[in-house]
């Protein structure tokens, strides 16, 4: 019998692999924390059958399946062939997004849908060894009809243009993806707050800094790390401080590099710059930290939250004390 892991992490991927949980083990690690979303289309094209040798299942296929035949590379193809099929999920928001999408597509195939258990992990994965992993005894679950209800409820909410929709999953039982609750309230808490303008990880990014003698790396969430946030990752993080500092009216100062890309990593010079810049709050970033103003009145806003186009007119905020979501002005 070949079993298939669905994972959400790389680097838990490598331990599933090394504890021969499987025989095949793929992960799954699109972040749709980040930026605008993928279209219906072109998430689907993401899975479909390609005749290109450069798609993402080409060299595992032709490793467990042999020949493979015009047009037949996409991911129901490769599920079709595996008798058993695990979704091992990471508890991280970004991770049970990923979950909610992939059974929404999933369901569409009722021979894959048949076939699918799920493994709701309370820790990460990637940070066990193979050792343990493979001592393990995780409580698996087969997927049900109920899974599938309320992952696509929760997808089409998180896609929709407000996150009116997404916030009313509160007010719902979750419980049969136990971890997504949790991710319901982190990604409500990254909204901009009532009070200052800036989501949780920025307000945690500007308490490191409050607290002296910080430098970048400081504020990178991480294992062991002192920002306990999990919603945005190094690149996200990296983005979101160049945000803080490099802006019309900055809250944090002495940023000696950027801006955070690719290239600024290239050069050594500059990412050692970087690496060594003595962070600080400005005047107006003690003021945000404090609740005593607003960094969205002296900065503009644009970003995304899931389907949600965050701009200075169309600006849903987070009050955290209440746990209410407050509509723009406008849509009042």
């Amino acid at each position: 019998m070949t079993r298939l892991i669905l994972t959400t992490d790389g680097s838990g991927a490598g331990g599933l692999k090394g504890a021969r949980r499987a025989e095949i083990v793929i992960p799954f690690e699109p972040r749709f924390v980040w930026g605008p979303l993928p279209s219906e289309a072109e998430l689907v094209m993401l899975l479909a059958r390609h005749e290109a040798a450069d798609h993402w299942l080409w060299n595992v296929y032709r490793k467990y399946f042999g020949k493979i035949d015009r047009n037949e590379i996409g991911l129901i193809d490769f599920c079709e062939r595996c008798e058993r099929i695990e979704l091992w999920i990471d508890p991280v928001p970004s991770a049970q997004l990923t979950l909610i999408w992939l059974l929404g597509y999933l369901r569409r195939h009722e021979k894959i849908a048949s076939r699918l258990t799920l493994v709701q992990a309370e820790t990460s994965i990637g940070g066990k060894s193979p050792k343990q992993l493979a001592k393990c005894k995780p409580a698996a679950v087969d997927v049900a009809n109920d899974h599938f209800e309320i992952a696509g409820l929760a997808w089409q909410a998180y896609r929709a243009p407000t996150p009116q929709a997404w916030f009313d999953l509160s007010n719902r039982d979750l419980s049969i993806l136990p971890q997504l609750r949790a991710c319901v309230v982190a990604l409500l808490e990254e909204l901009p707050q009532r009070a200052t303008g800036l989501g949780a990880t920025e307000m945690r990014m500007l308490e490191l800094i409050g607290e002296g003698d910080a430098v970048p790396l400081d504020v990178f969430p991480g294992h062991l790390k002192r920002n306990e946030r999990r919603v945005f990752e190094y690149w996200e993080v990296g983005s979101l401080l160049d945000r803080l500092a490099r802006c019309p009216a900055p809250a944090v100062s002495g940023l000696d590099e950027g801006p955070f890309t690719l290239e600024m990593h290239k050069d050594r010079h500059r990412h050692e710059r970087y690496r060594q810049s003595r962070l600080s709050l400005t005047a107006l970033g003690k003021a945000v930290l404090a609740r005593a103003d607003d960094f969205s009145l002296h900065n503009p806003i644009d970003r995304w939250w899931g389907g949600t186009k965050l701009t200075d007119d169309h600006l849903w905020r987070w009050d955290p004390a209440n746990r209410a979501l407050i509509a723009p002005r406008a849509e009042l």
